[in-house]
């Protein structure tokens, strides 16, 4: 339900306040027997629900997702979706796009970045870009033009360089490493915007699943790092378009 427009019908004449406030008045949610599926929460907060795929059957992903497009949402996102469940969600939204890598689907078309967005999405090597991909859809199904930069690693600091010019443009970058986990202190000390730092789960044994590079981002001496949870990808991305439209 858009509220903004059931507002306007109200000023326009076209319904009147007793029945828009029974509109208002309608669950804010749908009870799914397996899901409550949250019809306001593009209300409260901008955007839809986001449906996490991970432990739930194809059927129920597509049921949930197909609640929430009938309730009004304009742009949906099934995160950490494998292949089967991304099938499933295609058949039964034609409009929908399956990114393998970022393991999400997207159900409609994202909005229109504004003129000026720009979030920057950088790895320090490609074993970290499925979780970077992670970022860069859903930073860019929530309406954020994404530049990627990827494979440029402390251990050559020269190819992070290159690309300072584009990375002071950005309004948030998200950063994804593993290892020992240094590179989003390197880009916070570089650009003026905030850093949301992704722990990956790579590495060798003493990176110990990624908790290596945790603690050193949640360490960090640069000041605008920000650390999200090891291979929330989906987290860092959102926080980054949120601060991107902010700024435009």
């Amino acid at each position: 339900m858009d509220t903004l427009a059931l507002l306007e019908d109200v000023r326009a004449g076209k319904i009147s306040p007793a029945d828009a406030l029974v509109k208002l008045k309608m669950k804010p949610f749908v009870d799914l027997g397996y899901a409550k599926a949250d019809l306001h929460r593009q209300i409260r907060q901008g955007t839809p629900e986001v449906i996490y795929g991970a432990g739930k059957t194809p059927d129920q992903t597509v049921n949930i997702a197909r609640a929430l497009l009938e309730g009004g949402a304009d742009c949906l996102l099934v995160t950490r979706a494998d292949q089967t469940m991304g099938n499933a969600v295609r058949t039964a939204f034609p409009n929908a796009v399956y990114h393998d890598r970022a393991r999400i689907c997207v159900i409609g078309r994202p909005p229109v970045p504004k003129p000026g967005s720009l979030v920057c999405v950088v790895t320090a090597g490609t074993s970290d870009v499925p979780v970077a991909e992670e970022a860069a859809v859903t930073a860019e199904a929530l309406g954020s033009r994404v530049e990627r930069v990827y494979d440029v690693g402390v251990s050559g600091l020269q190819r992070l360089l290159s690309h300072a010019e584009q990375l002071m443009r950005a309004h948030a970058l998200v950063v994804a490493a593993g290892m020992e986990g240094a590179l989003p202190s390197v880009v916070g000390g570089l650009v003026d915007a905030p850093v949301i730092a992704v722990p990956t789960s790579v590495g060798y044994g003493a990176s110990f699943g990624g908790v290596t590079a945790l603690l050193s981002m949640m360490n960090s001496c640069s000041a605008a790092v920000s650390t999200v949870n090891i291979d929330n990808g989906f987290g860092a991305g959102y926080i980054a378009s949120m601060i991107d439209r902010r700024c435009v």
